[in-house]
């Protein structure tokens, strides 16, 4: 049960999203109309507006057994443990199931390797799925195995303490150090795509630093501060230096292009349950060194 005092006017789901760990706006979204989230004792619609003095009592039922066919698919894990995991992602696997991706999904790898041992706190068809990157974007991952850790995980999202460094080549020339502080939301006629000052826009805001200069590209290291859906790949477009092979907010794909240049290189955070700070490397793959070969060889 929780005391509003934060102020009047917030939306229900995205307040139970924001003030309590592991709840995402749409498992709030779920849990509200389920009944299982009530103000002052009475069920109420996810856009109610929150007063001063409302009680908040919210229910997280038993997670559902996943409806999810385990596949025997490798994974590159880089650190495993009775709490969590690591994985490096490949370029090109979609995190979970979803429409047009019903197998052949990372989460149903994790669910052949690791049977009943995940977190069902983003419910059943992301079981200890504490973060995303997107199909075409490759690197590390943070799993839970139980909601313990995937609690304390999440919770060091939403705090901003998750140290999440990518490295992308995008095109143009990036003169100098710089963050992109634009709020990002559904793109209000494409809705599958983002856009800065879309729909329902939430605070975005990401840091890149110049690694390399190359003959119409640069290498970037970048870290996040916020963690929305295409952040990176919207705000470098954004500033007029998208990723190189990004079909959606790019220029396209070349044919000499294998993949979209963007790596999940370094994750670092603090363990649940140690509470010791660990910091994961992953290399830059195969088609991301090509391309840095052969801008080299265009100097």
């Amino acid at each position: 049960m929780i005391y509003n005092e934060s102020g009047t006017g917030e939306r229900l789901d995205k307040w139970l999203s924001e003030n309590v760990d592991g709840i995402s706006r749409s498992l709030a979204v779920s849990l509200i109309e389920a009944g299982e989230c009530t103000i002052n004792g009475a069920k109420v619609a996810k856009n109610y507006r929150l007063k001063i003095g409302d009680t908040v009592e919210l229910t997280i039922p038993d997670a559902k057994p996943a409806d999810i066919l385990p596949e025997e698919i490798p994974l590159d894990i880089r650190y495993e443990d009775s709490d969590l995991l690591i994985v490096n992602k490949p370029r090109g696997m979609v995190v979970h199931p979803a429409c047009g991706n019903l197998s052949g999904t990372l989460v149903n790898a994790l669910m052949y390797h690791c049977g009943d041992s995940l977190s069902g706190i983003n419910g059943e068809i992301r079981p200890g799925i504490v973060h995303r990157i997107d199909k075409n974007t490759s690197g590390l991952l943070l799993v839970a195995k139980n909601d313990f850790a995937h609690t304390s995980l999440s919770g060091q999202l939403k705090s901003r303490s998750v140290k999440r460094e990518y490295m992308a080549v995008v095109s143009g020339n990036v003169k100098e150090n710089g963050t992109v502080d634009a709020p990002l939301g559904r793109h209000k006629i494409r809705r599958k795509e983002m856009a800065v000052n879309g729909l329902n826009p939430r605070n975005a805001v990401t840091h890149y630093e110049v690694v390399k200069h190359y003959d119409g590209a640069t290498l970037l290291r970048i870290n996040l501060e916020t963690g929305r859906t295409h952040q990176i790949r919207v705000h470098m477009a954004y500033i007029g230096n998208s990723v190189l092979g990004d079909e959606v907010y790019g220029t396209g794909k070349p044919k000499w292009l294998e993949g979209q240049c963007l790596h999940a290189g370094k994750l670092g955070f603090i363990h649940p349950r140690t509470e010791e700070y660990m910091e994961i490397e992953s290399e830059l793959p195969e088609y991301f060194e090509k391309l840095l070969g052969q801008l080299r060889e265009s100097l």
